[in-house]
C-alpha cells in the first residue's frame, strides 16, 4: 500500500489512481460532445416541460450569437446571472460559455447590497434576471458597469401547457411580481429568434476563464474564485473515476434541488448529469415540500442529492413514505455537516447509504466523496478523490501526525487560479507549493478517510482548549425537544472565550437549566455553553449552512 495514499485500498475498482486530462479539454468540447452523442435525450425538466440535448444545443448557440453580433460581447467579458432553477438557466449558461464570456452565478434572493458588490467587483457588463429579483436590480445600475439588462420569467419556456392548470398559476405568480422600471430591457425570449448558425466558434483553451463563482461569504466580504475550463473538467472527470461503476450513459436521471448558483448544483448535477446524458429533474422552489415530494413520485430518478436540512424537511413531511425510492443508486450529501440521526433515518427509508463529501468553491468544488460501496454512514466525507493531495496542517504549516486535526490543505487540478483582482487574499489561501488553505479544521484517519471537525475561523478558544462547535451543536441536537443549535464564542474575562448556545426548541418548556444538566452528561467542563439563548429560527445561507457570523452581529 502507498504509505502516502492509505485511502487507494478503499477505492472502487473503478476508480484510477492518477488521471491523464486531456490537455485540450473544455467545458464547451464536453457541451459538443454530449450534444452530439444524447441529442434525442430530454436533459432538464421543470414545471412538466421538458426539453431534448438537441434543442438545449440550439437555444444555447442562439443566446450565444444574440450576445456576440447583437450585443457586441467578446471573450472575457462577464455575464451574471440571476434566477432560480428554471430551464433557461443552464441554456443561458451554456450559451455564454460557447461565446467565451465568464459566467457570475448570483443568488436570486440577494438584496440590493450584495448584488451591487458583486456586479461591481466582477465588472459585468451584461445580467440575465429572473424577472421577480427585478426590482432589486433597479437602485443599483447607476453605479455598476451593466450595459445590458436581460429580462426572464418563469413561463419562458412554459408555452406548451398554456391552457392547462400551469396558466392559471403564471397569472397568479405575475400579480406578485414588484414592480420595477428599467429603461431598454431584452426579454430572454427575444434572443432565441436569433439563428442558431449565426453563432461565431470562440477558441477556448483550458486555462481560460468559465466562472466566477463568489464565495459564500459566511467569514466576510464575498470573493470571485476564478475557475477555468481546465479546474470544472478535471473536476468532472474526478468524480466520473470514482462513479464510473454508478453512472449509466444516458439512463440516469439527477433530482436538483439545489440552486444552480451554487457550485455543489452546477457541477455535481448540472454538468456531470449532462455529461452523461442524464436528466436532471429542476426543482424551483424545493420549500415547498409537499409539491417537491409530489414531483418526486412522478419519476423513477437514479440520483438525489442534497444537503442535511433539505433531508430533514422531507423526512419530517408524512407524505415521504409514498415515494418509490426503489430506483435510487445513490443519495449524496454535502455544503454543511450531516447529523447522524438525519443519516440513519434516510437510510432506514430509502435503503441507502447517505454518502458525504466535501468541497469547495475554490476547489470546483470536489475533494473528497465518500465510495458508493459503503454499508453505513460513517461520519466521513470521503476519501481524497484521483490526482488530489490532501495535507492537514498546523498553525505552523507544518502536517500533523495521522489522525490529528489541523487545516485541511488541498492540491489537485481542481483548486482555483486564484480570487479575482484580489491578489493578496490569493496569497493568503494558496501557497508557494500550490496547496490550498480550506480554513476548515480536519482529521485523516489510517485508511485515508477525511472528517471535518470545524472552521478554523470559528473555533473557541476557552482557557486555552479548542472547542470546535459543530462538536457542540452534535451533541445538543440529539436532545428530544432541541430542533437545531448554533454556537459561537464570546468574550470571557475569566477564560478569555466562552461558549455562547443558541437553541430552536420544539417544547415551550425547555430551559436552560435543563440543558445545562444535559450537556454537562455530555460534554467536558470547559465545552459546557455559559449563555443559551432561544431563537425561532437559524440564520442560515440557501444551501443550508449556518450564519454563525449572523448570530455574533
Amino acid at each position: 500500500m502507498n504509505r502516502k495514499k492509505p485511502w487507494l485500498k478503499n477505492y472502487p475498482e473503478c476508480a484510477s489512481e492518477e488521471l491523464v486530462f486531456d490537455p485540450r479539454g473544455t467545458l464547451v468540447k464536453l457541451l459538443n460532445a454530449a450534444d452530439a452523442d444524447y441529442s434525442s435525450n430530454e436533459a432538464f425538466v421543470n414545471f412538466g416541460v421538458s426539453m431534448k440535448y438537441e434543442q438545449v444545443a440550439k437555444d444555447s448557440k442562439s443566446f450565444a450569437a444574440y450576445l456576440q453580433n447583437v450585443l457586441g460581447l467578446r471573450k472575457g467579458d462577464r455575464i451574471a446571472m440571476m434566477m432560480p432553477n428554471l430551464l433557461q438557466y443552464p441554456v443561458v449558461i451554456f450559451g455564454a460559455l460557447r461565446a467565451g464570456l465568464i459566467v457570475v452565478n448570483v443568488n436570486p434572493l440577494y438584496t440590493s447590497r450584495e448584488l451591487e458588490h458583486q456586479l461591481r467587483d466582477s465588472g459585468a457588463k451584461a445580467i440575465i434576471i429572473f424577472e421577480n429579483s427585478a426590482h432589486v436590480l433597479q437602485p443599483v445600475l447607476d453605479n455598476v458597469k451593466i450595459e445590458h439588462v436581460i429580462i426572464t420569467k418563469i413561463g419562458d419556456y412554459q408555452g406548451a401547457i398554456k391552457g392547462t392548470f400551469m396558466n392559471f398559476v403564471l397569472k397568479y405568480i405575475k400579480r406578485l411580481i414588484p414592480r420595477y422600471s428599467i429603461p431598454n430591457t431584452i426579454r430572454f425570449k427575444s434572443m432565441l429568434y436569433r439563428p442558431p448558425a449565426d453563432f461565431n466558434e470562440t477558441a477556448i483553451s483550458i486555462d481560460d476563464l468559465a466562472f466566477l463563482q463568489y464565495t459564500g461569504a459566511t467569514t466576510g466580504l464575498s470573493k470571485g474564485v476564478m475557475l477555468s475550463h481546465g479546474n470544472v473538467v478535471a473536476n468532472l472527470d474526478q468524480l466520473n473515476s470514482m462513479l464510473a461503476d454508478v453512472f449509466e450513459e444516458g439512463q440516469d436521471i439527477h433530482i436538483n434541488a439545489l440552486p444552480i448558483y451554487h457550485i455543489y448544483s452546477l457541477v455535481v448535477l448540472v454538468l456531470a448529469g449532462y455529461s452523461k446524458g442524464g436528466l436532471n429533474v429542476l426543482i424551483t422552489n424545493p420549500r415547498d415540500t409537499e409539491g417537491f415530494i409530489k414531483e418526486l413520485k412522478k419519476w423513477p430518478f437514479t440520483f438525489f442529492n442534497g444537503v442535511n436540512t433539505l433531508y430533514e424537511s422531507l423526512l419530517n413531511h408524512p407524505d415521504i413514505n409514498t415515494v418509490d425510492f426503489s430506483s435510487m443508486k445513490l443519495s449524496g450529501t454535502g455544503g454543511s455537516a450531516c447529523r447522524k440521526s438525519t443519516a440513519d433515518r434516510w437510510q432506514q427509508l430509502t435503503g441507502k447509504v447517505l454518502l458525504e463529501g466535501y468541497g469547495l468553491s475554490e476547489t470546483s468544488p470536489s475533494v473528497s466523496i465518500s465510495p458508493p460501496h459503503l454499508t453505513e454512514f460513517n461520519g466521513f466525507v470521503g476519501l481524497p478523490i484521483p490526482n488530489t493531495e490532501i495535507s492537514i496542517r498546523d498553525d505552523d504549516g507544518k502536517e500533523v501526525k495521522r489522525g490529528e486535526p489541523g487545516e485541511i490543505c488541498v492540491r489537485g487540478p481542481q483548486v482555483m487560479k486564484g480570487y479575482w483582482q484580489n491578489e493578496e487574499a490569493t496569497a493568503e489561501t494558496i501557497g508557494e507549493d500550490g496547496f490550498l488553505k480550506t480554513g476548515d479544521i480536519g482529521t485523516l484517519n489510517k485508511g485515508g478517510f477525511l472528517a471535518i471537525v470545524d472552521r478554523k475561523k470559528d473555533m473557541i478558544l476557552v482557557s486555552g482548549f479548542n472547542v470546535y462547535p459543530n462538536e457542540i451543536e452534535d451533541v445538543v441536537s440529539l436532545h428530544p425537544d432541541i430542533i437545531e443549535a448554533a454556537c459561537i464564542g464570546v468574550p470571557d474575562k475569566k477564560t478569555g472565550e466562552a461558549v455562547k448556545l443558541f437553541i430552536v426548541k420544539s417544547n415551550p418548556s425547555l430551559n436552560e437549566k435543563e440543558i445545562i444538566v444535559y450537556c454537562k452528561e455530555n460534554l467536558a467542563a470547559y465545552k459546557i455553553p455559559k449563555q443559551i439563548e432561544f431563537i425561532n429560527e437559524l440564520p442560515k445561507t440557501n444551501v443550508g449552512k449556518v450564519l454563525r457570523r449572523k448570530l455574533r452581529e
